[in-house]
């Protein structure tokens, strides 16, 4: 976004006193728009109210010309009229993108003064409070461009360059036993030991409808998710689950079946021939 300034609000800036107020913009993945202020009354502009929500306190705000990823920071008390814990823990603020500008509160119709945006990436939940990190436009030029070399697959299961089908890799059940938001049983699951181990449970009906969460470990029937589910899973609820991949060489043959689309290279040397020197020996 360009910083521009109209002469309305530069005349402002350059005067003896000014009637300046910061806001935050932030426009979910689901195109939900909600805004804040520091100002001590709710600020409309451009058909956004921004809300003078008590203990939202965005960290300063630090430009560079480097470069360098500039992240801020944003800390809020959990409230369920507006960001609530049930909506940071189902990933809906994940990416959201975010805009930081100054306003007049006096004359909102002089512009604003855009100070800087980015992404919300880590939110983190404790005591009744979330801290968001808004990292900046210029984390995209940090990010790693094409692939190197790896002995694991680079591919995701199922995906367009895995290509498999994982018809017979899925299965509907409902949970018979729950022993906490991470941990259930279902009985019906009679798979050997770690066969879903990597891969998905996706809710299909009771609290967490349409939700999805990883799986860290499936011992015949029972399932421990990744990370527990934002809302109590209850006796009944069912499920869709699909059997997951650790990625490696010999799953890939013996499990799917589909060596023709590893996308990894297991006989590559690995560390120990990098550092092997001309003085090391074989003794065999």
């Amino acid at each position: 976004m360009t910083r521009t300034i109209s002469a309305g609000l530069l005349t402002h800036l350059q005067g003896e006193t000014t009637t300046l107020a910061t806001c935050w913009k932030i426009t979910r993945t689901d195109s939900v728009v909600l805004g804040f202020t520091n100002h001590d009354e709710d600020i409309v502009s451009d058909g956004v109210t921004y809300i003078a929500a008590t203990g939202f306190i965005p960290s300063d705000v630090a430009l560079k010309d480097d470069f360098s990823v500039s992240n801020l920071e944003v800390t809020g008390v959990l409230d369920n009229s507006y960001i609530t814990e049930a909506d940071l823990m189902n990933g809906l603020y994940d990416y959201a993108q975010v805009e930081v500008f100054l306003i007049n509160y006096e004359n909102t119709a002089i512009g604003t003064v855009f100070l800087n945006g980015g992404y919300l990436g880590e939110v983190s939940v404790s005591k009744g409070q979330f801290m968001g990190e808004i990292r900046g436009l210029s984390q995209h030029l940090s990010q790693r461009i094409g692939e190197v070399y790896s002995p694991t697959c680079r591919a995701n299961l199922g995906d367009s360059r895995c290509t498999k089908d994982l018809t017979a890799f899925t299965f509907n059940d409902s949970i018979d036993t729950v022993t906490t938001n991470q941990i259930f049983y279902a009985g019906s699951l009679n798979q050997t030991p770690g066969y879903f181990n990597y891969g998905k449970v996706t809710w299909t009906s009771g609290n967490n409808s349409g939700l999805s969460m990883e799986i860290k470990e499936f011992l015949t029937g029972v399932i421990t998710l990744v990370l527990p589910m934002p809302n109590n899973l209850q006796v009944g609820d069912t499920f869709t689950i699909v059997a997951g991949c650790d990625k490696q060489f010999s799953t890939c043959k013996d499990k799917y079946n589909n060596v023709l689309n590893f996308r990894g290279e297991p006989h590559v040397p690995g560390q120990d021939k990098v550092l092997e020197t001309a003085g090391t020996f074989n003794d065999e």
